[in-house]
């Protein structure tokens, strides 16, 4: 039996509803491959942060450095300002952690409604890369005479040659191991002079090492244009750390439904853990009416899975996903259904029997 320990942090909101779905998926899939999950909860969240004035302890990122894994579900609920959140737990594991690839598969699986006219899943599968640990999410910056008519903000977008270089090569190895054709790169250059002309600059270098990859370049603006419109044009499309997650939540919009779209942050490496969570939010509008879509959580597992080099069990949760989808299996209300959250879990877990 391999064991795996893996750190899990629920989170917010619909984060407790989805991750116990999360973990019985993996459950099901475990004996058959000789797996040894070890669950350990943490509850940082919103709601602690709420109750103690922090989102996790001082030694927090030192716990989470003995996992293999970070198995998340959502953070962020109405009190707590998102910048908030997302810098005081989500950003520092990111960083601590050197996880500074974020990976998200762009596909739409069969028996998902497409929002696209004349779309099907042949026409949208694709992966987007985002750097994960710099760019326009830097800490330079700060604000001047608050409150004043000459108040003023500031925010300073920084790129480093390892940063831009080692997001390029992994996105170019990527698409060489899927045995696709080509990388794509969100830019902006023709209105940000100096950090996107500097971006695609170093996408022309790495693109070098890699000849027998096509390679194509567009605008922020028109790129989210050609996702909707010629989602089949892309392979591998590789953004900065904004344009990344702006192109991560459309993607899976396009392709059916951000509730079934997992995400990874991942340090190749290996040197520290990986973390996966679904694209998703804390949703607190849906929060408590245990009708929120478990697959993004369930697919993440997956993710992880093969991430700790267990393909064959990724594999066979993502199949289990596409037969309950394609079988007429129960649906949350976000895609169609009337089925509870359990309900879908409970199903995917079955189709692994």
């Amino acid at each position: 039996m391999t064991q795996l320990k893996i750190a899990v942090i629920p989170g917010d909101g619909i984060g407790w509803e989805v991750v116990p779905e999360g973990l019985k998926v993996l459950e099901a899939v475990s004996a058959r491959h000789g797996l040894d999950f070890k669950f350990t909860e943490f509850d940082w969240s919103c709601e602690r942060f709420h109750r103690t004035g922090e989102f996790m302890p001082g030694d927090g990122l030192e716990q989470l450095k003995e996992f293999d894994s970070i198995f998340l579900g959502a953070v962020g609920f109405p009190g707590v300002p998102d910048h908030v959140s997302l810098w005081k737990l989500l950003i520092p594991i990111r960083r601590a952690m050197q996880q500074y690839i974020n990976l998200r598969p762009v596909r739409m699986m069969a028996g998902m409604p497409c929002p696209l006219a004349g779309r099907g899943p042949e026409d949208i599968d694709f992966w987007v890369v985002r750097e994960n640990n710099e760019g326009e999410y830097s800490e330079i910056g700060g604000r001047l005479y608050q409150g004043t008519e000459h108040e003023l903000a500031m925010q300073e977008t920084v790129f480093t040659r390892l940063g831009t270089d080692r997001v390029m090569r992994y996105a170019f190895e990527l698409c060489q191991r899927l045995g696709k054709n080509k990388v794509t790169s969100a830019t902006k250059s023709n209105g940000i002079i100096h950090t996107m002309p500097y971006w695609d600059e170093r996408f022309e270098a790495i693109a070098a090492e890699f000849p027998n990859l096509d390679t194509d370049k567009y605008h922020i603006d028109i790129l989210t244009a050609h996702f909707v419109l010629h989602p089949d044009w892309f392979d591998v499309v590789v953004g900065s750390n904004l344009f990344g997650d702006i192109l991560s939540d459309l993607g899976p919009a396009v392709a059916g439904s951000i509730g079934i779209a997992p995400s990874a942050n991942i340090n190749p490496e290996g040197d520290y853990p990986s973390m996966f969570e679904p694209v998703h939010g804390s949703a607190p509008d849906i929060a408590g009416k245990k009708i929120a879509n478990p697959i993004g959580q369930i697919w993440s597992g997956a993710m992880m899975l093969e991430h700790l080099g267990h393909q064959a069990a990724a594999d066979e949760i993502v199949g289990a996903i596409e037969t309950v989808l394609q079988g007429g299996g129960p649906k949350t209300p976000d895609i169609g259904g009337q089925a509870n959250t359990s309900d879908l879990g409970n199903a995917i877990a079955e189709a692994l029997k």
